[in-house]
């Protein structure tokens, strides 16, 4: 089977070292790649925006299968022409349409979805441009601290939480505005802060069966004590050990099982994965968000854990036999720690020469996001450069061997978070 796998950052190497493991597999695609991908599979110069030029390259290297990795080319509408345009008829696709990625695309459209559902999540409401006095006399009913995000796609980056409420009344006004994050907010959602801890489960489903995949905590901001603006994830480590068994079955029952249900309900059709973004609220889950794709680096923690061939689970999602599968995943911890240019999640210099260690110990893994190849040297080529994951009997020696795998790699101005998972020992 020839899979082109869409994407280029540490999601999509972790997906792809994973593929490449499977004896299903005759040759992979990377699509555009960096530089660990490269030593895995035949990366493409390819503008994944460009539909067309897509369904080209699939057609001229015999692509089987499409897995697509990122946010952008869902919400974008990739997966609906290449199963529309009549050009792959035998074509699998992981991956949701447009319509079921808006559960990512739009907060909006997902607050609806789980309104609509009974799936619990913090009271809210919704605004346009045209309603920037409703946006505000709502925010004045919330108490602090207040809670704003961009109704689209704002790379992670589009939730605003302050304890000032003119701080969050301007908050509003420039993102009603378009004055920042611009069209993604062109429609606000304000919603009633949940105090809890944070954490993430994750599934795949074909819209009828699902199967859970391992649950994973991330690390957002970009400082010390969880301080600082929002990045795309300075670390993350798998299993959650204060999810217990209760809190377990709970999510299942309130959030996991009414979601697919709900789909299935509206008629979205729905063939990927899950992101389930949870606040544990005194022993109760509410949902934070959706996302239509694995989180990342929740993948660099969640892909090293999965023991069985995630190729054959793709087969059986594209073929509607999910629930036919038997789903093996490791019970050890696995933990990664981002490395990231200095200045992110701000402004950066690429082009940094990185050193890497030649061999890796046993059940250490080194995934490439921001990388790319220059005059024979890899270089930075991002905000979040390497993570560095690995796998240990328990949260401690885990994190320990991520840190000491990520003290062997250097480039100039790296920076990395020193406290990942230490809330969890």
């Amino acid at each position: 089977m020839n899979v082109l796998l869409i994407g280029s950052g540490g999601r999509e190497h972790a997906l792809a070292w994973k593929l490449a493991q499977s004896s299903f597999l005759t040759q992979l695609f990377v699509a555009p790649g960096n530089a660990g991908t490269a030593a895995l599979a035949s990366n493409l110069k390819l503008d994944v925006s460009n539909h067309d030029a897509v369904s080209r390259n699939i057609k001229k290297h015999g692509i089987n299968m499409v897995v697509v990795g990122p946010e952008a080319p869902l919400v974008d509408g990739l997966v609906d022409h290449l199963l529309d345009c009549g050009k792959h008829p035998e074509l699998v696709v992981i991956g949701p349409r447009r319509e079921g990625a808006q559960l990512e695309g739009s907060k909006a459209f997902a607050k609806e979805f789980m309104r609509r559902h009974n799936i619990p999540t913090a009271r809210y409401g919704s605004f346009q441009g045209t309603e920037v006095e409703d946006a505000i006399a709502f925010l004045n009913t919330m108490e602090p601290p207040y809670v704003v995000k961009a109704d689209g796609l704002a790379a992670g980056k589009g939730v605003i939480i302050t304890e000032d409420l003119n701080e969050a009344q301007k908050v509003v006004r420039d993102m009603l505005s378009g004055a920042s994050f611009g069209s993604a907010g062109e429609r606000v959602v304000i919603e009633e802060f949940m105090d809890g801890i944070e954490c993430s489960m994750f599934a795949v489903t074909d819209g009828k069966a699902y199967h859970l995949l391992p649950s994973a905590k991330d690390y957002k901001r970009i400082g010390e004590g969880d301080t600082g603006p929002n990045t795309g994830g300075m670390g993350a480590v798998s299993p959650v050990p204060f999810m217990d068994a209760e809190f377990h079955e709970k999510a299942i029952n309130q959030i996991i099982i009414p979601t697919v249900k709900g789909l299935a309900a509206d008629d979205i059709a729905y063939n990927g994965f899950l992101f389930f973004g949870l606040m544990k609220v005194g022993g109760d889950p509410y949902v934070v968000e959706y996302n239509c794709r694995l989180g990342d680096p929740e993948t660099e923690v969640i892909v090293p854990r999965i023991q069985s061939d995630l190729l054959h689970l793709f087969e059986n999602m594209g073929a509607g036999l999910l629930s036919e599968y038997h789903l093996q995943i490791d019970p050890r911890t696995c933990s990664t720690v981002m490395l990231v240019s200095e200045g992110y999640p701000g402004t950066y210099k690429k082009g940094k020469v990185i050193s890497v260690p030649e061999r890796l110990d046993k059940d250490a893994f080194l995934f490439h996001s921001g990388t790319s190849r220059s005059r024979g040297n890899m270089v930075t080529n991002g905000g979040r450069i390497l993570a560095c994951s690995a796998m240990a009997a328990n949260p401690e020696n885990a994190l320990k061997k991520s840190y000491a795998l990520a003290n062997e790699v250097t480039f100039d101005g790296k920076y990395s978070r020193s406290d990942i998972g230490r809330d969890l020992l």
